[in-house]
């Protein structure tokens, strides 16, 4: 018989092999290390008998409790004179013989979700509301062909979402590739797909600028917004954190640690999915501090002026942005994190500091050996930065911080010659 240290111990093979338990239930290990549970059993028609099987879900997402009890139900089902599912039915997850595009869809869309973010996840499953699941939903999944598949990526391309066209086919690929590993089919008809009937969409990069003359004119224009506290305090932030704009909008007074100068954002909320640090320089510290003391009754740091419990949104950046004369071809709100990245650069920081300040992925060897977060340096990089930022404003450096039970004057006055219109 089985047990969960046998199982956490089986490793891959260059080919499939099978670990028997008891009863006909068994554990197929693939070669790229997936678990999948399998009950082998008889069955009559017309008084001949027939054998076959069925996958039950993967180790360790279906245990080794949850996976006897399915076998034991697909028992009884035979005693009844009626044949078990397909897929694990134990797991209310498909309760019929045929095995549909949705079936499979939201088995993998609920394995992802526990890895993706939640923005993600809502993301995925509204692409498949709105393209996937009204024409595919309901197909048995080994019926669904290539041919299939490509005339509706090709109708998708033909509304002028070339984006949604490498999403969708993204989505498609994975989900048939999970249905394999499955073994609800034997071949995955999204590999078929030939990449070059698309269209390629143009590649657009985020409009910033980089000589120290235009930077100054961007930061005397953003003390002039005028579209509330929170939005102002915000786009004056911006350059100084370089965060995506949803992770900046989005910031909580939970996140900031004013003890240890520093913002510690959850995973949920960062695009990779990882936990990312952003470390208070002296002049962040401070307009932080001062906002705090502003708006106590929100658990936003920059909250909607219609609703304290909900933040600013990202696009209320842009029309302060555009209000102000700042257009899409100079400047967005994006273009912080490509406007420091390039300064940064320049002014010969460490590229594996800047990358993951920025909460980049870092590719090729460097990604697989170097997981170093660079803490220390990223402190030092992160004071400098703001001084920079201040000296092109014709500010002097700031070499000590207020304490948040300090003289709350002295950090009203730092503030407004930070963000004063």
């Amino acid at each position: 018989m089985l047990t969960d240290t046998h199982l956490k111990n089986l490793k891959p093979k260059t080919e499939r092999y099978y670990i028997a338990d008891t009863g006909g239930l068994r554990i197929a290990v693939q070669p790229c290390g997936t678990k999948i549970w399998q009950h082998r059993f008889r069955f009559y028609v017309n008084g001949k008998a027939h054998g076959t099987s069925r996958n039950g879900g993967s180790y360790p997402q279906v245990s080794l409790i949850e996976a006897r009890a399915w076998r034991e139900e697909n028992k009884k089902l035979l005693r009844q004179g009626k044949t078990p599912p397909k897929i694990n039915s134990i797991m209310n997850q498909v309760s019929s013989n045929t095995v549909t595009f949705k079936d499979i869809f939201d088995l993998w869309h609920k394995k992802m979700s526990k890895e993706w973010s939640e923005d993600y996840a809502i993301d995925t499953q509204q692409r498949a509301n709105m393209y996937l699941l009204p024409l595919l939903g309901d197909k048995p999944i080994d019926s669904i062909k290539t041919r299939v598949l490509v005339d509706l990526l090709l109708t998708i391309q033909d509304k002028g979402v070339l984006d949604t066209v490498k999403k969708i086919k993204g989505i498609v690929t994975r989900v048939f590739v999970y249905a394999v590993s499955m073994e609800a089919i034997e071949y995955n008809p999204a590999s078929s797909i030939p990449t070059d009937l698309f269209i390629r969409k143009e590649e657009k990069h985020y409009a910033y600028l980089s000589s120290p003359k235009d930077i100054k004119w961007l930061l005397s224009m953003l003390k002039q917004s005028r579209g509330g506290i929170a939005v102002k305090t915000a786009l004056n932030l911006a350059p100084h954190f370089f965060l995506r704009p949803g992770e900046l909008v989005g910031l909580r007074w939970e996140e900031v640690d004013f003890d240890n100068r520093r913002i510690d954002i959850p995973a949920h909320r960062m695009k990779m999915n990882l936990p990312h640090q952003v470390p208070l320089s002296n002049a962040t510290f401070e307009i932080l501090s001062n906002l705090k003391s502003a708006n106590l009754d929100s658990p936003f740091c920059f909250p909607s002026s219609r609703n304290n419990n909900k933040h600013i949104t990202t696009n209320s950046l842009l029309v302060s942005m555009r209000t102000l004369g700042i257009d899409g071809d100079t400047f967005t709100p994006h273009g912080f994190r490509h406007m420091a990245s390039t300064l940064l650069h320049e002014l010969g920081y460490n590229r594996d500091v800047i990358d993951v300040q920025q909460a980049h992925k870092i590719t090729g060897v460097r990604g697989i050996y170097n997981h170093a977060q660079y803490i220390e340096p990223r402190k030092e990089m992160m004071e400098d930065w703001s001084n920079h930022l201040d000296t092109l404003q014709g500010n002097p450096p700031r070499t000590e911080t207020s304490s948040m039970d300090g003289n709350i004057e002295k950090l009203k006055a730092n503030i407004n010659r930070l963000t004063r219109g």
